[in-house]
């Protein structure tokens, strides 16, 4: 008997198809061990070694491998064909040998690029011991993350309260975002006009731009106000032209190559609006195999690569393919052969393509975020390998009858579609299209201009980065690996450094903070060249030019030292280098010239940078005699007064006192007079600060407002907004509004059958119909759905629930990742570990009587309550 290992059960399922009953199949379920999330994790004092853990659900399925492993004659490990793949089997492998399971068995490694029946068999043929150079790499990369992160996070913890963590890749992608912001505030727009004429040389008429006026060649901002623009606009209406010149060139569009991890997600994020984590989600689906005709196959290639190189058979098949479907003029006279132009690439692996293009994906019919991603992997190869477009590009050059005034037309046309018939790679930020065809025309033949206009434009800053820009961008940087882009973007969205606007990375104030942070301290380490330079080093561990401790030791040194130096800082030292570094956003210019730092309730203080357990925040120097404070964020209108600044909205005719709208750490909020306790309350999601008026705020101040007595009892019923949002009570339960505008407008009858559907639901546990039906338990054969909760989507599983996690498309959650999210749930103490404690307790008063006549036992009593004290 053979055993196989590979990471995830459906592989496990489809592969022991293919190799039949003298093998086992059984699935690790990815990684079995991970350095404890603790100190002392990665010793460099004991020269880097390590500690690792398996958790609760690994232990079981490692015991259920060894049990196997016990009576196998071959134990062979057949995890994923790359760096992580390699240190899923090195694992294994530990703890097979650890708990003496392999005996007299052969240890083989065996790896595959796609999983078909004929690739998994050939494998089988070929396979290899461990790689340890690959283990020796990840084992580097694994400490480098380790110790940046726990020794770097808790000096940003101390130094910056209200900060997450700070990462080796992470921090550096966040600089990027945040760099990008500053290049925007720094931007300054500039007028510019241009001029277009429609002109006509005895056909039809087109479009001309002057190009050259009163004699000199004209830049981009050489008109640069109405009034030369206009000007130049005259001068063409009273011209008299000549064509001067037709150029025609011809031009040839290439096909872009195969799909690399980084170029998937980028056009997919392009094209069909997914995030990396989604993308690379389903392309661990069309991977792993779909069932197709009672049989489960793998429709592409291994997904995390960057080779852009493509099996012989695989270009074989592709020309093929290409000439039965376009006809052989779509055929080029030989395969296309691409090299990787991306930094750092390995090129390991063959690029992303499906296992056989014979499978058209208008005839596979597949479902979802599945068949959307296979038709673009089918259409880049099958477009990689056809003929190049041709393209006609034509200029044509109008002078004036004088010399003094120019205007020229472009235009190109597609003689010849090739590769275009199939695929067009998609742009983050296109430029303004080539013109489309020009009429024929003769050199020399007189124009006449039909008509001329001037158009107004401003310059734009640089967009903000998008997914697929931003994965671009570190690829090119050679900052870290395709497969790590989607944890990386995921990580800086949940812990609340960026947010995402019309699909844009947006820094937010922590997120700023955070890079400033490390850009005053710990420059080097934040640098582009420095990560890359890292990357490269750890690439030459993978090639065995490098030993992977020396990399450590190098590293070790200076960054230990830098974090000893920086964490002997005084907090205030800190914060005085991010106020100054910082004083251009948190304290920009005012209209009138005024100093910007200057208190705005007190006009004594000074404005600086403070922090508190939440977070930084701005304050007076007169605290606490002045109490003002403000967010990091802080815009100012025309007139130089904050957006969300302190003023006074008017007084309250009930009380008379002065209702002012004031800006805290939180954000906005009103306030009710002055003293030690005024009544306060803050804007709700919606309501903006300049939007805010006297009617408004005493709305606010008023809150809860009784809706009405209920007719069951004669209680009162209340509106207001909560923690969760906008809510109606009554005597205990609580159901949300839609809005908070609907706390004001709510009446008593749509209050009472909120709150009866409320109880009625949680009298009769109800649940909202399933967003997604994933299946069978494999252990229990219960079904797993994900549900919607007030919380947001959940994965449920009899009594026990997990999270789906922030991000996550809940219709993007698989069966096998449902598992495991609630195994982990499970491990954590939720669900079905409950009854287990009541069993437990109820067992206990057996324990008590047998015990009863020990006297000493009230004595330990203390010792108890000081072991949880100090735990």
């Amino acid at each position: 008997m053979n055993v196989v290992v590979v990471e995830s059960p459906a592989k496990a399922k489809t592969i022991n198809k293919y190799l039949g009953s003298g093998y086992t199949v059984l699935a690790s379920y990815g990684h079995v061990r991970d350095l404890p999330a603790k100190d002392g994790s990665v010793r460099p004092d004991e020269d880097f070694a390590m500690s690792w853990d398996v958790d609760a659900k690994s232990a079981k399925r490692l015991n259920d491998i060894a049990d196997a492993a016990k009576g196998a004659d071959t134990i062979i490990l057949a995890t994923d064909p790359d760096r992580e793949g390699e240190a899923i089997s090195w694992h294994v492998l530990e703890v097979l040998q650890k708990k003496r399971a392999l005996k007299d068995a052969k240890v083989q490694r065996v790896v595959f690029n796609a999983i078909t029946k004929s690739a998994v068999t050939e494998a089988m043929k070929h396979p290899r011991d461990i790689d340890m150079e690959l283990v020796d790499a990840y084992l580097a990369r694994r400490a480098l993350d380790y110790l940046v992160g726990f020794t770097l996070s808790p000096v940003l913890w101390r130094k910056l309260p209200g900060s997450r963590s700070a990462g080796r890749v992470q921090s550096v992608a966040l600089r990027l975002i945040v760099d990008r912001e500053l290049e925007i505030e720094r931007f300054r727009t500039q007028e510019y006009w241009t001029v277009d004429a429609d002109v006509s040389a005895g056909g039809d008429p087109f479009n001309a731009r002057l190009v050259k006026h009163d004699g000199k060649r004209l830049s981009k901002f050489d008109l640069g106000d109405e009034t030369s623009a206009f000007a130049a606009r005259e001068a063409v209406k009273a011209a008299t032209f000549k064509i001067a010149a037709v150029e025609k060139k011809p031009a040839r569009r290439s096909p872009p190559p195969p799909f690399t991890t980084s170029t998937l997600q980028q056009e997919a994020a392009r094209k069909l609006g997914f995030s990396a984590q989604r993308t690379m989600q389903a392309a661990q689906k069309l991977y792993e195999g779909v069932d197709i005709g009672g049989e489960t196959v793998g429709l592409i290639t291994y997904m995390r690569t960057d080779g852009v190189q493509a099996a012989p058979e695989a270009l074989d098949e592709a020309r093929s393919v290409i000439g039965g479907l376009y006809g052989r003029e779509y055929v080029p006279e030989s395969a296309r052969i691409y090299k990787t132009k991306a930094k750092n690439a390995q090129e390991a692996h063959e690029a992303i393509r499906p296992t056989s293009l014979a499978r058209n994906p208008g005839k596979l019919r597949l479902e979802g975020d599945l068949g959307r991603l296979y038709e673009l992997v089918w259409k880049r190869m099958i477009a990689s390998q056809m003929e190049s477009a041709r393209i006609e590009r034509t200029t044509i050059d109008l002078e004036s009858a004088d010399g003094k005034t120019g205007l020229r037309a472009t235009g190109q046309v597609v003689l010849f579609d090739g590769y275009l018939a199939v695929y067009e790679e998609g742009r983050d930020d296109p430029d303004d299209e080539e013109g489309g065809r020009l009429p024929q025309v003769s050199e020399g033949a007189a124009a006449k201009v039909v008509s001329a206009k001037a158009d107004q434009h401003f310059t734009e800053p640089p967009p903000r980065y998008s997914e697929a820009s931003l994965v671009k961008k570190m690829e090119e940087l050679g900052i870290g690996r395709p497969s790590t882009y989607a944890s990386i973007l995921t990580v800086l969205r949940d812990r609340a450094y960026v947010r995402m606007e019309k699909n844009r990375f947006i820094p937010e104030d922590k997120g700023r903070l955070v890079t400033v942070f490390l850009e005053e301290f710990f420059k080097k380490y934040v640098e582009y060249d420095f990560t890359a330079d890292l990357e490269e080093k750890l690439d030459l561990v993978s090639a065995g030019e490098l030993n992977w401790k020396v990399l450590l030791r190098e590293f070790w040194q200076d960054f230990h030292a830098k974090t000893e130096e920086i964490g002997g800082l005084r907090t205030r030292e800190v914060l005085d280098a991010l106020d100054g570094a910082l004083a251009p956003f948190l304290y920009p210019q005012k209209a009138d010239g005024s100093d910007p730092r200057v208190c705005p309730t007190c006009a004594t203080g000074r404005l600086s940078l403070k922090t508190s357990r939440y977070g930084p925040f701005v304050g007076c120097s007169n605290y606490p005699e002045c109490r003002y404070t403000r967010p990091i964020a802080q815009g100012e209108d025309a007139d130089g007064q904050s957006e969300n600044g302190d003023r006074e909205l008017g007084t309250d005719p009930e009380t008379g006192l002065v209702v002012y709208l004031k800006s805290g750490r939180f954000g906005p909020y009103v306030q009710l007079g002055e003293g030690d306790k005024p009544k306060r309350a803050s804007l709700p999601k919606g309501w903006s600060a300049p939007d805010m008026d006297l009617e408004k705020a005493l709305r606010l101040l008023k809150l809860p407002r009784e809706v009405g007595v209920h007719p069951e009892d004669g209680q009162p019923i209340l509106a207001g907004i909560g923690r969760y949002g906008p809510f109606v009570q009554h005597n205990g339960t609580y159901a949300n509004l839609s809005g908070a505008d609907e706390v004001f407008e709510v009446g008593l009858n749509r209050a009472v059958a909120l709150l009866a559907e409320k109880r009625a639901g949680r009298a009769g546990r109800t649940e909202s119909a399933a967003l997604k039906e994933l299946g069978a338990h494999p252990a229990d054969g219960q079904p797993v759905r994900v549900l919607s909760g007030r919380y947001g989507p959940y994965i449920k599983h009899g009594s026990t629930n997990a999270n789906v996690p922030r991000g996550k498309e809940p219709s993007a959650v698989t069966l096998e990742e449902a598992v495991a999210l609630l195994a982990e749930r499970e491990a954590k103490g939720g669900g079905k570990k409950k009854p287990a404690r009541a069993a437990k307790a109820k067992a206990e008063p057996k324990a008590a009587a047998k015990k009863a006549p020990a006297k000493k036992a009230p004595a330990k009593k203390p010792a108890a309550k000081k072991a949880k004290a100090s735990a």
